[in-house]
């Protein structure tokens, strides 16, 4: 008997019980298209229906008693699917107790025919060739180590340099851009020029154009790939296209751009892992660092993860010989003074006198950066009288005031306030309670006359300030780059920044204050505002690793995170009840002081907090992962075959970017 070809299909969809490869049959007129790898579609007998899926092997298998279904049609002729990117989306999903289709739906963009047809059209582009590589050895010269480690494949972390330079631009006068964003560059071109392919993955649009700039005129033309989700969905697709061209590349992009199949990669590199953009929101939410160490294992390239702080995600892999510490030649580090109020001032003071007198001084030489912590002008509203918060009467979210005398506004629901009254004292009057953006930069116009203000926020973006004297006003991570640097730093709301309710409140007040210190001219003086204890240490002595060391010696007796690994169950009670009585089956030695909760919110549904060590993930995972399929089984039954909402089923996400969620 003759053996039929059998084909083996993900199917694209959300369901959980449905991620498995699926075998259907070779119809003989799609033998010579269906490919590993290329868009397929199949019949579902469950739905009824034809379902779209990627082809991701073929074998040949002796005709047996089971029917098998035929495939309906292979979609497109390119093999978009990589066997590389199958396993690393498999990986990943199983670590996060998720489904593969999940992760290829972030990975692959969805096709776009005619930037197809003119791929297919054109030729393969030719190897690049750099043509000269000598600054990149330069700069990778002040860490010692670095470019071998690159070259041998091996897990680095850097603390990136503090401070900017220029490079060079055709169209005009030398730019300036970040000493990290030609540290990367560097990396990358040296990469390029050694054979292989390089990925720059960053946190937003603002670091990936520092990256082009870095690289522009010292990679070769074409040879920069951008990635991201920014760009038209042709230009993204026709961008995903060229990194299945079997030539090296240089590949940037934010947190899906971990997953681009470039060919032969050698290097991956994560700037500033710290950045919650970097964690995925959507499921499986697997966070870039986690997917970029799946990959250097598989691929067996380099991986650096680099940044002006040190996670303690990452400090943990040094602390445990995973990750190899790069330490520079030379640290040079800003000039930090942690200002606080003097005797005789006003307590209620914003900028202390020394800060105040250094920013008159500083304004004569060039631009002077006020980093302030919310965006707006009053973006909380107290009651006069009892100072409570004020409240919407409508949803109960916080009131804020766009201007001086302007009626209040709720936060969450957008209404005005019109004859608010305080449900505590029946008080009509309001007072503000804190100072965003635009109020600071009323406040410090006032105090310097006659000096240009500019306000860097979210509704304000700014991306860069020339050289002549200036007041800029920025929400934190919208700082503009200086031509040339601040001449001085103030940093406002410290001390408002660290009250916030999150375990890593802490690294992301000093990843906050570090990225801003790095914009600093040489010999700058960077003033932190009102903040003393650990933090401000970190930040004066410009100590990030000996930092996130003794956040990991705090949470290690707690058990938090990153010390162990967190899963979230979410969903009916009773079904969360019963993925917890499975877990505790599957691994009986499982301590009850690690599972916390369930607790039962507001909607009726549950949530429980899972907490294990890594050695335990993936049973944990596969146990958690086995409940959400039985209970969406579940789910559907009692639906009668229709897919039940999202509310009456189980989820699960594991390594939950904050507990709060």
């Amino acid at each position: 008997m003759t053996a039929r070809a059998v084909a083996r299909v993900l199917l694209d969809s959300p369901l959980p019980q449905l991620d498995r490869l699926f075998d259907y049959a070779v119809p003989p007129h799609l033998d010579a298209d269906a490919k590993p790898g290329v868009r397929v579609r199949v019949p579902l007998r469950s739905a009824g229906r034809v379902v779209d899926g990627f082809l991701v092997e073929r074998v040949l298998e002796e005709p047996g008693d089971r029917p098998l279904s035929e495939l309906d049609a292979v979609v497109s002729p390119v093999e978009v699917l990589t066997p590389g990117l199958y396993a690393l989306a498999r990986r990943a999903a199983d670590r996060a107790a998720g489904s593969a289709s999940d992760i290829l739906r972030l990975a692959i963009p969805k096709r776009m025919v005619r930037a197809e047809k003119a791929w297919l059209a054109a030729p393969t582009p030719d190897r690049p060739v750099v043509a000269d590589s000598a600054w990149a050895d330069t700069a990778l010269g002040a860490f010692p180590g670095l470019a071998d480690g690159i070259d041998e494949g091996r897990r680095l972390a850097v603390e990136a340099p503090a401070h900017l330079v220029t490079v060079p631009d055709a169209a005009g006068p030398p730019v300036w851009v970040g000493a990290w964003a030609e540290l990367l560059a560097a990396a990358a071109v040296r990469t390029l020029a050694g054979g292989r392919s390089a990925i720059l993955v960053v946190p937003d649009h603002r670091d990936q154009a520092q990256l082009e700039t870095a690289l522009a005129g010292r990679a070769p033309e074409g040879a920069v790939i951008r990635h991201d989700a920014r760009q038209a969905s042709p230009a993204r697709y026709a961008s995903f296209l060229r990194t299945l061209d079997a030539v090296p590349c240089i590949v940037i992009g934010q947190r899906s751009a971990v997953y681009a199949p470039a060919h032969e990669l050698g290097l991956l590199a994560v700037w500033d892992d710290g950045d919650p953009l970097l964690a995925e929101p959507l499921s499986p939410g697997v966070h870039a660092r986690d997917a970029a160490l799946i990959r250097q294992e598989l691929d067996e390239c380099a991986l650096l993860f680099a940044g002006h702080t040190r996670t303690t995600d990452v400090e943990r892999l040094v602390g445990v010989g995973w990750v190899d510490d790069v330490p520079p030649r030379r640290r040079g580090i800003p000039r930090t003074v942690l200002s606080a109020t003097r005797e005789g001032e006003s307590r209620g003071a914003r900028v202390p006198s020394a800060a105040f007198a250094a920013a008159r001084e500083a304004l004569a030489a060039g631009p002077v950066l006020v980093q302030v912590a919310r965006p707006g002008y009053a973006p909380v509203l107290v009651c006069a009288d009892c100072r409570r918060p004020a409240r919407c009467a409508h949803c109960s979210g916080p009131l804020h005031a766009q201007r001086p005398g302007a009626v209040p506004e709720c936060s969450w629901c957008g209404r005005a306030a019109n004859g608010w009254t305080c449900p505590h004292c029946e008080s009509t009057r309001v007072r503000m309670a804190s100072a965003g953006s635009e109020r600071t930069a009323d406040e410090l116009g006032r105090a310097f006359p006659n000096t240009r203000v500019i306000i860097a926020d979210g509704e304000h973006p700014v991306a860069r300030v020339d050289a002549r004297p200036a007041l800029v006003v920025a929400t934190r991570g919208a700082e503009p780059i200086p031509e040339g640097g601040y001449r001085a730093i103030i940093l406002l709301d410290g001390e408002r920044m660290l009250l916030a309710d999150d375990l890593r409140i802490g690294e992301s007040a000093l990843r906050w204050w570090m990225n801003a210190a790095a914009l600093a001219a040489p010999g700058a003086p960077v003033h932190l505002v009102g903040v003393a204890g650990p933090v401000a240490r970190a930040l004066a002595t410009w100590t990030p690793a000996a930092y996130a060391r003794a956040e990991l010696a705090d949470r290690a007796p707690l058990r938090m995170p990153p010390v162990v690994r967190v899963a979230a169950v979410d969903g009916p009670p009773k079904s969360v009840w019963t993925a917890l009585e499975a877990l505790r089956e599957a691994l009986p030695a499982f301590a009850d002081d690690d599972i916390l909760g369930p607790v039962t919110r507001d909607d009726g549904a549950a949530r429980a907090l899972v907490r294990f060590d890594y050695g335990l993930g993936g049973r944990v995972a596969e146990s958690l992962r086995s409940s959400v399929i039985a209970d969406a089984l579940r789910a559907r039954k009692a639906a009668k075959g229709r897919t039940p909402g999202a509310r009456n089923t189980l989820r699960v996400r594991v390594d939950v970017p904050d507990l709060d969620l």
